[in-house]
């Protein structure tokens, strides 16, 4: 591992040159990552691979900013509500580090389409979207090509950051989206042996169901506190950090 005194200055990999060495930092910029999803969980993750200095990240998410995502999403403010979340999270980050390649796609991830949405090239999916069935395709999808894949699950109605984990989905508990996603991955022939970020909280009743936006399904929300699934992402974020640094 090189000394970052032997690399030319860059303010904006300084400290992280500082803590991994040059060659690494350098192998980082190489690497492509997809996000799925940048609400709560997902936003915060893509940040912080962005500073982590991750050269290239595909965004996708059909969403504008909500007045109720103002509590808990990066991408949400005042002034950011009904426009849309990866043209806000791209601006973000290329005003982080213009050099970073950023492709949006802003576009509702289906089953039958995400093969073609998710870039072949990534070196990892990160899974932050909340629809079970768009959820399991999308790790199939990405197991199915050998490409390494983490995905998030619950942040809603929980409130204590130290019940944040990551392990393999076989081993989650007291998480029903969880339990859905084992059964759903099983129905697919995927495996369940792969990294998921969960809480061992039990969570807070939700809401009945009702409709969602505009014309959507109608389904169960729960309540969310501002820091939990900025936990979720950042966890996930530094998951995806550390095996593309083994993997560099």
């Amino acid at each position: 591992m090189s000394s970052p005194a032997d690399a030319p200055h860059n303010p904006f990999t300084e400290r992280t040159d500082l803590l991994l060495g040059h060659d690494v930092t350098a192998r980082l910029r190489d690497r492509h990552v997809f996000i799925a999803g940048l609400g709560g969980v997902g936003s915060y993750a893509a940040e912080a691979i962005a500073r982590a200095g991750v050269g290239r990240m595909t965004l996708a998410d059909h969403d504008v900013v909500g007045a109720s995502n103002l509590n808990r999403q990066l991408v949400a403010l005042r002034s950011t509500v009904d426009r849309p979340k990866t043209e806000i999270m791209a601006n973000r980050i290329r005003d982080i580090d213009p050099d970073i390649e950023v492709i949006i796609r802003q576009d509702f991830l289906q089953p039958d389409t995400i093969g073609d949405l998710v870039p072949e090239d990534a070196d990892f999916v990160l899974d932050a979207i909340d629809s079970i069935v768009c959820k399991a395709a999308l790790v199939a999808t990405a197991q199915a090509r050998g490409q390494a894949v983490i995905s998030s699950m619950g942040a809603g109605g929980r409130i204590d950051p130290t019940a944040v984990r990551v392990g393999p989905l076989t081993e989650t508990r007291v998480c029903p989206l969880a339990r859905q996603m084992r059964k759903r991955l099983r129905r697919l022939g995927a495996h369940l042996d792969y990294p998921v970020v969960f809480s061992i909280e039990q969570p807070r009743k939700g809401t009945e169901h009702r409709p969602v936006g505009d014309g959507g399904r109608p389904r169960s929300v729960n309540g969310t506190i501002s820091y939990l699934p900025a936990i979720f992402g950042l966890t996930a974020a530094g998951h995806v950090i550390q095996t593309l640094i083994t993997r560099s």
